[in-house]
Parts: C-alpha cells; sequence; structure tokens
C-alpha cells in the first residue's frame, strides 16, 4: 500500500516542476534586514525564536513558502503557532517581485551545518527516510523537479515541527495546498513522535 501511495505522489509531484523569476539579491538585502531580526543576519535560524535557517534552501522554495504565508495557505490554521507569527511577516513583502528579490539574497548567503537539538536514532531514522529520499533524495538535497527542497543541514527542531503539523493537519489541509497535501500523506506514514525524531536525526546525518 505504502509503495503505491508513494508512486501516485511521485507521478503527482513530476507533473508541475516550480517556475519563478530570478530575483535581485542586492533589492533583498535591505527587504531581508525585517527577516534578520527572527532567523539571522546570515539566514543562520535561531532556535529560540522558532526561526528555521533558510540558507542553503531553493529559491524557488522559499518564494513558495513565502507566497503560501501571503496568501494563507501557510499559517491559517489555529494550531500552527509559529506559522502564524510568519503569515504577517510575509505580508509586509509587497509583490512577487520583493519575494524573488529576498529569496534571491538569501541564496548569497554561506550555507553552514547547524549543530544537532533532536534526539533520536538515526540507524532507525535510516529505514523511516527511504520513502522521503523517493522525492527529496538519498542525500537530503531536495529536488524541484519533484517539489521537494532540501532537507540536509536544515534546522532539525523546524523539521520536527513541521513533521508533526503535516501529521496533525495543522498544515497541508488548505485546498490550495496541493503539495502540502501530499506531503501530509507520506507524514502519516511515522507512526509517532520517536519516528518523527528518530527520521530528523538521520537527517541531521547528511552533509
Amino acid at each position: 500500500m505504502k509503495k503505491i501511495l508513494i508512486s501516485a505522489l511521485l507521478i503527482a509531484a513530476a507533473s508541475a516542476a516550480p517556475a519563478f523569476a530570478a530575483g535581485d539579491a542586492a533589492a533583498g538585502k535591505a527587504l531581508y534586514g525585517t527577516c534578520a531580526a527572527c532567523h539571522g543576519a546570515s539566514a543562520e535560524g535561531n532556535k529560540a525564536m522558532n526561526a528555521p535557517k533558510l540558507a542553503g534552501q531553493g529559491e524557488w522554495y522559499v518564494v513558495r513558502q513565502l507566497g503560501n504565508f501571503k496568501g494563507g495557505i501557510r499559517g491559517s490554521s489555529p494550531n500552527d503557532t509559529f506559522g502564524k507569527t510568519m503569515a504577517p511577516m510575509a505580508m509586509m513583502l509587497a509583490d512577487d517581485a520583493a519575494m524573488a528579490n529576498v529569496a534571491a539574497y538569501i541564496a548569497s548567503l554561506p550555507v553552514s551545518h547547524p549543530a544537532a537539538t533532536v534526539q533520536g536514532d538515526a540507524a532507525a531514522g535510516k529505514t523511516g527516510y527511504a520513502m522521503c529520499s523517493a522525492c527529496h533524495g538519498a542525500d537530503g538535497k531536495g529536488n524541484p523537479a519533484m517539489n521537494a527542497p532540501t532537507l540536509a543541514g536544515q534546522s532539525d527542531f523546524y523539521l520536527v515541527t513541521q513533521l508533526k503539523n503535516f501529521k496533525s493537519g495543522a498544515r497541508g489541509a488548505h485546498a490550495k495546498d496541493s503539495y502540502g497535501m501530499q506531503m501530509a500523506s507520506m507524514a502519516k506514514m511515522l507512526a509517532d513522535d520517536a519516528a518523527i525524531n528518530n527520521v530528523v536525526a538521520y537527517i541531521n546525518t547528511l552533509k
């Protein structure tokens, strides 16, 4: 059953590769000032602010998620506490060009690997990650053609939160979030919080 579901999701994801206009990093630098308060000057993330690392993430994905926040596709669920914080921040970006510019600036920043904060069994997580690798890649570097963002090197606390959100319906339940719906189906295959921690612990080993 899992293999059938994964195959169906792969076909759906591959049918709509992301497309966006490249932004102006210089223009994005000024706009990023507001983001830096939580995400850090180098977009390295800040666990105390529940703000994930952004550096190293694909521009197309950053643009898509900013658009989702602006459009109420993300951050509108009463159970998405941190998403509700991010939504009004995204609203400060006037248009698609502004979002593309911020994403371009983030892409220009140096990428570092954050310290692990999640405790889990990486060996057990490797097995659980097998279904993730079909879209996100064995190395966790993501695949734009599959609409799958980079996981390797991202903030582990954020990955745990988002997997729980997908699993609970706090994310991926909006009618316009087709990619989120696909991810929600995958997250439900992780039996419990321990399984989520194990997968994220394994992702932490991917450099």
